[in-house]
């Protein structure tokens, strides 16, 4: 069955909307990668300061192979890390000697989990 990696980043109040701002920007970056099966970004609602960066992968040669290619690629071109699921919501690289933005988490902790039972809707 599939695997789930949860980044579980720590947000300050101030840079919510940047880290918002920055994965809205990814535009379809991962949703291409062979074995990538789902993606959602949770935003806490109350009684903590961590957004959770849920991805679901067929394999994890598959989230490998993401994180060795596609991943990296876009985080030295200077794409914002955490946009994809990245450590700490901010750029790993950037292009040109150009300045990186601050980044918009604080922390970033990974967290691995096999699925082992599902259930979807029932069909009406």
């Amino acid at each position: 069955m599939s695997i789930v990696k949860i980044n579980a980043l720590t947000v300050p109040d101030a840079q919510r909307e940047v880290l918002e701002q920055r994965f809205a920007s990814r535009a379809g970056s991962v949703e291409s990668s062979d074995g990538f099966e789902w993606f959602e970004l949770l935003r806490p609602v109350e009684g903590t300061d961590q957004y959770l960066v849920y991805t679901r992968w067929r394999s994890e040669e598959d989230f490998q192979a993401w994180m060795e290619g596609p991943m990296k690629a876009a985080h030295q071109g200077g794409r914002p890390a955490g946009a994809e699921g990245g450590p700490a919501g901010g750029p790993a690289g950037a292009e040109g000697g150009a300045e990186r933005p601050k980044p918009a988490a604080t922390g970033s902790t990974v967290w691995s989990f096999e699925v082992v039972q599902q259930a979807t809707p029932k069909q009406a």
